[in-house]
């Protein structure tokens, strides 16, 4: 494997999608070949995947909620992620284990060890390079998702307490494994949380600028 695999986490609202947008299209720029993907999905099956397990009218418990999204994230691997860096790609994804750590373990309850052998097992222990976490209060988040007028999926209806649970999560991996992560305020202008994220990818990482 000779690519680069950079993952976004955060709670919802706090502008992953808009910064995986922005440094993988810098990264184009200067001419690297970057597939851009999302959790879930990023494959057939998981894009099918992905409809079922986000309708807010469905019903799952919460086991099987994290089978699927393990289901999901398998059928991302081996079709999308795994292909591109065998190829020397940048692979730049929009969530990946580490929000089910955050989601299923710690918002819904389940125990960490099973989330994590879990997902292991479905992605053949493969670990980003870099994890981005986006850091935002929850109530800002919360209001940014509101701003956003958007169709309401069943992980951001959860109830009130799970999204601080969720970020908490997060908080915690990056404590437990600084050296993949990096951990940025969402607080700060979109332009500025780029700049620091290509700064840390030329400096630790050797990605040309």
């Amino acid at each position: 494997m000779t690519g680069l695999f950079v993952v976004f986490e955060g709670a919802d609202g706090t502008g992953k999608s808009t910064q995986v947008a922005a440094v993988a299209n810098a990264l184009r720029e200067i001419g690297h070949d970057v597939v851009v993907t999302r959790e879930p999905g990023g494959s057939d099956v998981a894009e099918t995947l992905r409809a079922l397990v986000l309708d807010p009218a469905t019903h799952i418990d919460d086991m099987t909620e994290t089978l699927i999204f393990a289901a999901a994230r398998a059928d991302h691997v081996a079709k999308t992620i795994l292909p591109a860096l065998n190829a020397g790609k940048v692979v730049v994804s929009d969530r990946f284990v580490g929000s089910s750590i955050a989601y299923q373990s710690a918002g819904r309850g389940l125990r960490q060890d099973a989330v994590i052998e879990i997902n292991d097992y479905a992605t053949g222990g493969l670990h980003p390079d870099l994890t981005v976490v986006l850091d935002l209060d929850a109530s800002v988040a919360g209001a940014r998702r509101d701003d956003r007028g958007e169709m309401i999926d069943r992980m951001e209806s959860a109830p009130d307490g799970f999204q601080d649970a969720v970020r908490a999560s997060f908080l915690t991996q990056v404590e437990a494994a600084p050296d993949r992560h990096l951990l940025i305020p969402a607080a700060q202008a979109p332009k500025t949380i780029t700049a620091q994220i290509l700064t840390h990818l030329e400096t630790n990482y050797g990605v040309k600028l």
